[in-house]
């Protein structure tokens, strides 16, 4: 791949989980962002323990020569929560403006299950037309105000909420213009659909409306397990579902060779959420940057 069109970076979930901050509640910001730099990586995400002030983050990222390039958004359009997504959306893409990032990334929240308890595969919510026409238009509105930023909106396809498969992220990139985007998972698009080939199916699909993309590899044992005994999605991190590229089943060198051969520009993230007292962060992250390095060339 092209190192000056690509650039690598990784999440804090693997040290501290957002969703579950007793997994790695031990882990500090500066560790985690040392462990990154130190790793080979020189991009992040935003996590729960991250300052969210730009003039205390900024000079603690440049010293280790760490940038931020997205942190998650959640919106709540089907429900018809349109005037507070808006409202804490534009705040929080001027901290992201603010650090630099050029990428919003989002998910629509609204039904989701990702956080409870329930069956991942058995309860995962669905829209309905008027749903799928509400965050339809409220993403076409995030887009033109991120524009105004010189910034560009992305949504995370993601297990347990209304845009998870293929299907439906077929719908929502229908039903939006061109410039709402598609923040690609290869982890989520693999554990939804099941197979390397449908993963790779929808990444050739969109790669023209692809500007982010989260690297995450799998494991079938666990997603077996979690579909069998109807797990939930926490259920799944907490057993090992996720891993980092080069540990689980996804074979990442079509997914590179894809991305180089169709010019992709922007960040690449390791993303791969597990409990850091199974999973050594730190080591997790030098096995991902090796593998990379191994792979992609970069």
């Amino acid at each position: 791949m092209n190192s000056e069109r690509v650039k690598l970076a990784i999440a804090p979930i693997g040290w501290t989980n957002d969703d579950m901050p007793e997994l790695g509640s031990e882990n500090t910001f500066q560790q985690t962002v040392s462990e990154m730099a130190l790793a080979g990586f020189t991009g992040s995400e935003v996590g729960s323990k991250y300052p969210r002030d730009p003039a205390v983050l900024k000079p603690m990222l440049e010293i280790r020569g760490i940038q931020i390039c997205n942190a998650w958004f959640s919106t709540f359009f089907a429900n018809g929560d349109k005037a507070r997504t808006i409202d804490e959306f534009i705040n929080h893409m001027n901290f992201l403006h603010a650090m630099g990032a050029k990428v919003i990334g989002c998910s629509e929240q609204s039904k989701s299950i990702q956080g409870t308890t329930l069956a991942v595969f058995d309860d995962k919510p669905h829209f309905t037309d008027e749903e799928w026409r509400l965050t339809a238009e409220g993403y076409n509105e995030l887009a033109e105000i991120a524009a105004e930023k010189g910034m560009q909106v992305a949504l995370h396809h993601h297990m347990g909420t209304g845009i998870q498969t293929r299907a439906e992220i077929d719908r929502f990139l229908a039903e939006t213009n061109d410039n709402v985007f598609l923040l690609y998972d290869t982890g989520h698009a693999y554990y939804s659909e099941g197979s390397q080939q449908e993963m790779l199916a929808i990444l050739e699909r969109y790669l023209p409306r692809i500007n982010h993309v989260h690297l995450k590899d799998v494991r079938d044992d666990v997603v077996a397990q979690i579909r069998n005994e109807k797990k939930s999605f926490l259920d799944g991190v907490r057993a090992g579902t996720f891993t980092v590229p080069g540990d689980g089943v996804i074979d990442f060198r079509p997914v590179f060779a894809l991305l180089d051969e169709r010019g992709y520009t922007g960040w690449m993230v390791v993303e791969a959420e597990q409990d850091p007292a199974l999973a050594n962060p730190f080591e997790y992250a030098v096995k991902a940057r090796k593998y990379i390095r191994e792979t992609a060339g970069i």
